[in-house]
């Protein structure tokens, strides 16, 4: 098992990048801003997924089986069906495994801010009323309090299954500030800072 922390080198210049965490653990934020440090292709897994009425689009295994197909991209490592074909072709996973109080916090505020602002998110979707929260099982709030739990171990397998996958397991914050501080100081093509 190939597992990094924070202070560790890279051992390779990555070309197919993962990032796994709890919903609002940034895992977009991270992932565009492993795309532009490295120059490669981000791909919004939530744009792909959601067609109208939230319902998943029906091409959406067509959609990940042609970017795991490519040579280069980074992108979420979430939904059931899109995990493993992603996983099979990835070069690097990052996990955000931030605290479930600090991920709980984020979901609410993010929500209340996308519901307050009515912000389009994907393809014409909005955040549904936060009347919901009561009455949608589903609801991302409640969704996302009571999945926390899942990432740790689905990331763990994943190293069991891929041995030569090099895993940056981020479990704080600051951790993954000083991650991201660290990268930003190596210049884009080189590992560890070497030339």
């Amino acid at each position: 098992m190939s597992v990094l922390r924070w202070s560790d080198g890279l051992p390779l210049r990555p070309k197919r990048v993962l990032v796994a965490g709890a919903a609002a653990s940034g895992k977009s934020t991270l992932a565009r801003l492993l795309a532009a440090h490295w120059e490669l292709p981000y791909a919004e897994l939530d744009a792909l997924y959601h067609g109208p009425q939230w319902q998943p689009r029906p091409t959406f295994r067509d959609d990940i089986v042609a970017l795991a197909t490519q040579d280069e991209w980074v992108t979420e490592w979430q939904y059931t069906i899109a995990r493993p074909l992603l996983a099979v072709r990835a070069d690097l996973l990052v996990f955000l495994d931030l605290p479930r109080w600090l991920a709980t916090t984020r979901v609410i505020r993010r929500t209340l801010r996308r519901v307050v602002r009515r912000s389009e998110l994907w393809n014409g979707l909005r955040e549904p009323p936060l009347r919901t929260i009561l009455s949608d099982p589903d609801h991302i709030i409640r969704w996302a309090i009571r999945t926390h739990h899942e990432h740790a171990p689905r990331v763990r397998a994943l190293a069991e299954q891929r041995p030569d996958l090099p895993i940056v397991w981020l479990s704080t914050r600051r951790e993954a500030e000083a991650w991201v501080r660290s990268l930003t100081a190596t210049p884009p093509g080189t590992v560890d800072g070497e030339a």
